[in-house]
């Protein structure tokens, strides 16, 4: 079973349809629910000070789906909440289960980034099993994550190069939306679900 976090996040319908190609799913946001999947979403649309606020009573069990080991995918937003804080709204911390802060695109064109856009693999993740160097996914985001450790699995470009997959041990985010990527954002949904 595959939980999906439940904060008013939106979007989660598209997620639960795309893994469910796979496995059984389950949306949710009671906490002994997720503690009994076997791996666990964070999908993302939205503010990142909402998205904190709207997580609080799910902190500690996130916290031990990390500890125990439990496969754990952040998507867009679900990504940047992982990291210490974000510029969308200082003062407010994020998850800290990577060190690091979410940043603002400046001297771009348009924001939100938004569109298909290639991801370049920089380091072995499992995550990309099958899935050719440079493929297309899905993005919409106006902000993106600068870690301050080594987990950088793929690299976009949009203005600057910037990290848009990061993988610390049990931990697997992207920026783009894999449920909205075609085949290749299902391969990779599959790949998750695959993981040991």
């Amino acid at each position: 079973m595959i939980g999906i976090i439940d904060y008013n996040a939106g979007n989660l319908r598209s997620i639960k349809k795309a893994i469910e190609l796979y496995d059984k799913a389950i949306i949710t946001k009671n906490k002994e629910d997720l503690l009994s999947c076997d791996k666990v979403v964070l999908p993302g649309v939205g503010n990142f000070g909402t998205a904190m606020k709207n997580l609080s009573p799910l902190v500690n069990a996130i916290n031990t789906i990390i500890s125990e080991k439990i496969p754990f995918l952040g998507i867009c937003l679900g990504m940047q909440v992982l990291f210490n804080e974000s510029e969308e709204k200082e003062g407010i911390k994020g998850l800290g289960l990577i060190k690091g802060k979410v940043v603002r695109f400046k001297n771009v064109e348009k924001l939100p980034h938004m569109g298909w856009n290639n991801v370049k693999i920089v380091n072995d993740c499992p995550l990309f099993e099958g899935i050719a160097d440079n493929s297309y996914f899905y993005f919409v985001h106006s902000y993106y994550v600068n870690p301050d450790e080594n987990c950088v699995v793929g690299k976009t470009t949009y203005g600057l190069e910037f990290p848009s997959v990061v993988n610390k041990n049990n931990i697997f985010a992207t920026q783009f939306h894999p449920e909205k990527s075609g085949k290749i954002g299902l391969k990779l949904i599959e790949n998750f679900i695959e993981l040991i």
